[in-house]
């Protein structure tokens, strides 16, 4: 039987590596050691180093791209264009946003149809960005998002967030500010901010006797401060929510100037590239 000389012969199945990685389970249960640093040698209220990009795909009237450590987003907006006609009359645009963790983001092979956290995601966002943008600019018509999770690290909410606004300012979006989005655990008596996939919250390792054990994500306007999304998981008290929610706060301030770079800088790039097709013409 004749065989294919460009085809790898390899295995017909596969398993994932990390079946045969072993866990630790003194690192999961121990959030912060006797130095008071967590196990990637952050202090409980630093953040990770961010990375954005504006203006990556090109097909896309605005798109941008956020890396934080190991959790990587990706965002395309397009249109506005017409929305269908089953829909209701209304002289405000609509936001239509979708996101899609990728099959090989997780440790775990994710599905290509869309579950229960995608859609949360997606309406947290969609909620998050309808009093930043200007509807009323586009009346009739609709904008969509389409938001990418390529690989997930802990905090890919926040991340998505931030990514989703800034692609909508690139597209050119009349909005009264941006949106940027930051999450933090709380695990008794530590606060830790911006967490990793091993520190995020999970309702299944807590206690429900236990208190002050959760997670909140926040959504920021920064220029009016004002917070446009709230999402809270597990039990805080009171006054240990209006911590977590004043240090989340704090720390989207410090990723605005991030994001206002990243547009300055888009926008100084398109306009040398039109510059310098306007010189070859």
């Amino acid at each position: 039987m004749p065989t294919d000389s460009k085809r790898v012969p390899g295995p017909t199945e596969t398993q994932p590596p990390f079946l045969y990685q072993k866990k630790n389970e003194k690192a999961e249960t121990i959030l912060v050691n006797c130095d008071g640093k967590r196990h990637d040698g952050r202090k409980p209220a630093e953040m990770r180093p961010i990375f954005l990009k504006a203006g990556v795909i090109s097909q896309a009237r605005g798109s941008a791209y956020i890396e934080q450590h190991n959790t990587k987003v990706i965002c395309a907006v397009y249109g506005p264009h017409e929305y269908q006609r089953r829909e209701g009359f209304s002289m405000k645009g609509k936001l239509r946003c979708e996101v899609k963790y990728a099959t090989f983001s997780c440790r775990q092979r994710g599905s290509h149809q869309t579950d229960t956290r995608e859609k949360e995601a997606a309406l947290v966002i969609q909620q998050a960005l309808e009093p930043a943008v200007c509807l009323h600019k586009f009346p009739k018509s609709q904008l969509d998002i389409f938001v990418t999770v390529l690989q997930n690290d802990g905090s890919a909410l926040g991340a998505a967030l931030t990514c989703a606004s800034a692609a909508v300012a690139d597209a050119g979006i009349e909005m009264y500010d941006l949106v940027i989005g930051c999450q933090m655990r709380q695990a008794g008596e530590s606060m830790l901010l911006d967490p990793t996939v091993q520190e995020e919250y999970h309702s299944r390792l807590v206690k429900n006797a236990e208190s002050n054990h959760g997670a909140v994500t926040v959504a920021l306007l920064p220029s009016i401060n004002q917070v446009s999304a709230l999402v809270q998981k597990g039990n805080l008290e009171s006054e240990i929510a209006l911590q977590v929610l004043k240090t989340c706060t704090e720390a989207c301030q410090r990723i605005y100037p991030v994001v206002q770079q990243c547009l300055t800088k888009a926008v100084q790039s398109r306009e040398k590239t039109m510059d310098t097709s306007e010189t070859k013409t």
